[in-house]
């Protein structure tokens, strides 16, 4: 046969094996292109100002709590309770989520501070709430479980998180804003710490808390259809369109504000890299230390537990803490939050593809190492052994 042909039939087949790879790429990445498609459409198109807070209040509840709900149905109760009882892990993670990005947010700020005249101070105080901000109670459990990690371990710290944030988060904002720095001065005397739980607990139970028992009841009463309806309908789905519903809110209330359009370019441009770079050192840190004495599958929950940071929190905390700011500097304070939303699901979603890699390699060696010891173990009845053979154990285990 000519050279011609066979040629022009290895081109189209090399055409075609990139176009599924590109068509591979693009469906493992749908949430993040779709989500780009939303921040578009929330900067031409808002919900009206006077309908603001009930949009918020709305898809605080309803689509948190769908994210639970599913969590609920979906994890095995001994698993979630296993991973509550770690209380090792507990410590490690929240002293990074909060100690470690908190410190880390503050010592930028202390840096980029020096001259008065260039960096607005409104994001400076936004940089640092957004470090002593609560864990991504929601996003980090989907994206840990898209990234095959530990998913219980994910929901156990949210939730302990979640529930140390009010004390934590506003004393570690108080902290900070205390030191009497230039770009405190416009702040007024924080307030609103009673009111700033209240709303807090309130969010937890009715949005995380209950969703997540009901769904625990109705996967432990009806499990066949539960395993149809999430496993194979494929219903679990509707956990991450409800996460995109929350990124479309909070774009939409930053567009609505112009908090966009009331920073200077060259502040924006800077906040923006800042806050990358905020992400990749806090999620180095975190994989680094995690890979010390954890599994991988754990590595990769605390990885998404320590650097993403949840604005459903930040927003109202910074509303109720410094009541009678004008609008227009909180609008200025919440973006860097609003900002980093955006980053650390673009980038947590594009750590997916090289940590599920990670962990599967891992997965093989396990797999591999269980059949090895199976094989000794035939062996060893086969010539009548008494050697033991050897158990793969878990570094998790310990914790």
């Amino acid at each position: 046969m000519p050279s011609g042909p066979r040629t022009n039939a290895n081109d189209k087949k090399k055409r075609w094996r990139w176009a599924l790879r590109i068509w591979d790429l693009v469906v493992d990445q749908w949430f993040l292109i779709v989500m780009g498609i939303l921040i578009v459409f929330a900067s031409q198109v808002q919900v009206p100002k006077p309908h603001q807070p009930l949009k918020q209040t709305v898809v605080n509840y309803v689509a948190v709590s769908i994210i639970f709900f599913i969590n609920g149905c979906t994890l095995p109760t001994q698993v979630l309770v296993e991973n509550l009882s770690r209380w090792k892990v507990h410590i490690f993670t929240q002293v990074q989520c909060y100690l470690l990005t908190s410190s880390i947010s503050y010592g930028v700020v202390s840096a980029c501070a020096t001259d008065k005249h260039f960096m607005d101070p409104a994001l400076l105080i936004g940089i640092i709430i957004l470090g002593c901000l609560p864990t991504a109670i929601s996003f980090n459990t989907i994206m840990t479980r898209k990234a095959n990690g530990n998913g219980a371990l994910s929901i156990a710290q949210s939730t302990i998180g979640s529930l140390l944030g009010p004390f934590l988060t506003t004393a570690l904002i108080k902290l900070y804003t205390s030191t009497g720095a230039w770009y405190t001065d416009f702040l007024p005397e924080t307030e609103g710490f009673t009111e700033t739980y209240r709303y807090v607990f309130k969010e937890l139970g009715l949005s995380v808390f209950a969703p997540l028992l009901v769904g625990q009841i109705i996967a432990s009463v009806f499990p066949r259809l539960v395993k149809t309806v999430f496993l194979e309908w494929k219903m679990s789905k509707l956990s991450s369109f409800a996460l995109l519903v929350i990124i479309w809110s909070t774009y939409d209330g930053a567009f609505e504000s112009d908090a966009f359009s009331e920073v200077r370019s060259d502040n924006m441009v800077f906040v923006v890299f800042i806050l990358i770079a905020l992400f990749l050192v806090c999620i180095a840190i975190a994989i680094l230390v995690s890979w010390l004495w954890l599994s991988r599958e754990d590595t990769i929950a605390v990885a998404y537990l320590v650097p993403t940071k949840t604005p459903a929190m930040g927003v109202p905390i910074t509303t109720i803490m410094f009541m009678g700011l004008p609008e227009a500097a909180q609008s200025r304070m919440k973006l860097p939050m609003v900002i980093y939303q955006g980053i650390q699901t673009t980038l947590s979603s594009l750590l997916t593809i090289p940590l599920r890699r990670w962990q599967a390699t891992e997965s093989a060696r396990r797999q591999l190492v269980q059949v090895e010891t199976l094989e000794l173990g035939d062996q060893s009845q086969d010539t009548g052994s008494h050697r033991r053979p050897a158990i793969n154990r878990s570094v998790s285990t310990i914790a």
